[in-house]
């Protein structure tokens, strides 16, 4: 078996500089690098990625970190992320917290994460201050995902959930309504982070736009599900007169209402409008009109964005979109402004003019 002293024997370098040529670095002249290339296929050497990464200290695996995996845009971002690092012969090390404090502790804070990943992806996760400490202390690049929390020198992906929900709630108006109810997140539950204050404010500015000051019996709060969703709007309709549309602060939250409705002996969109936000995978087959938010496109950036100050060699439309300084989550780094990747208006079967009385 053919080992990398026998490509430095026959290119007349040290081991070293054989390392440095295969791996790319810019310390290696031209010349120097096609005689190493010329000794590598003649002797018909590989090289090992496993023994590349250790060779320059690196793991090539990068963490990964969601409070719910089986939620629907967690899902869909790791996946994206996953194929983006795939072809860029990293490796995806995922934390998924599922809610428990004791997982958390032991991914952020206890140093879980040292020496066996070379960076960090945030996805929606909520950060306390002893998180950011600790994520500082490990001093790697790092990125959050639709995240309200800033973590000192690390970029961020994201909508802009206020446009977005002024956006869904404009529609309604726009059609005629003027009783419009919201359904959004448990302040409660940290799952929802701030992407719930964030759409509720959109969803109120939207109205006090229009003239119409926000009704605080049309506001209910629930977790960021199908059955969430159901809840907040069966307690809705149990307050008396029901609106005549719902803007539900994500899809799922918005199929659960659909759902409730229907069960209530109410049409929609003949006697209820309803609209959410993601353009979740099942949104057309239910005809749910929507905010679409590009939840695949998120966790590619990111993933661009976070190989970048490691050296990777990347290519595809998000390149040269790259922040100008480390990203290292030093306390003292300076913040980031957010990547916001644009959203749009999706209408579809499930929105239409209020019926007339």
């Amino acid at each position: 078996m053919t080992k990398i002293d026998d490509v430095a024997r026959l290119a007349g370098v040290s081991t070293a500089t054989v390392s440095r040529a295969l791996r790319g670095l810019p310390t290696v002249s031209a010349a120097t690098r096609r005689r190493v290339l010329a000794a590598a296929e003649q002797l018909q050497y590989a090289v090992s990625p496993s023994a590349s990464r250790l060779a320059g200290g690196r793991t090539g695996t990068v963490a990964v970190v969601v409070p719910r995996i089986t939620r629907w845009f967690f899902g869909t971002v790791v996946e994206a992320v996953e194929e983006f690092l795939h072809q860029a012969g990293y490796d995806l090390l995922l934390y998924n917290l599922g809610g428990r404090e004791q997982i958390r502790q032991r991914v952020l804070r206890n140093a879980n994460l040292h020496k066996r990943v070379d960076a960090i992806m945030l996805v929606a996760t909520p950060l306390r201050p002893a998180d950011l400490t600790a994520l500082g202390a490990l001093d790697l690049p790092g990125i959050t995902i639709s995240s309200g929390t800033v973590v000192p020198g690390w970029p961020c992906v994201r909508i802009d959930d206020v446009a977005a929900a002024r956006t869904a709630t404009r529609h309604l108006l726009d059609l005629g309504h003027r009783r419009i109810a919201h359904i959004s997140g448990d302040p409660d539950d940290e799952l929802a982070f701030t992407t719930h204050l964030d759409r509720r404010r959109g969803y109120r500015e939207a109205l006090r736009a229009a003239g119409i000051r926000p009704d605080p019996s049309l506001d209910i709060e629930s977790q960021f599900t199908i059955d969430g969703g159901n809840r907040a709007t069966a307690e809705l309709l149990s307050r008396g007169e029901p609106p005549t549309a719902i803007f539900a602060a994500c899809d799922e939250m918005a199929m659960g209402a659909i759902t409730a409705l229907r069960d209530a002996g109410l049409r929609v969109p003949q006697d209820v409008s309803v609209i959410g936000v993601d353009d979740h995978d099942l949104a057309s087959v239910l005809g749910l009109s929507t905010i679409a938010q590009p939840a695949a496109e998120q966790g590619r950036l990111a993933a661009r964005l976070l190989l970048d100050p490691l050296g990777t060699r990347t290519t595809g439309p998000y390149a040269g979109r790259v922040p100008d300084q480390r990203i290292g989550g030093g306390r003292d780094d300076p913040p980031i402004p957010p990547v916001i990747l644009p959203t749009r208006l999706v209408v579809r079967e499930s929105t239409a003019p209020p019926r007339a009385h």
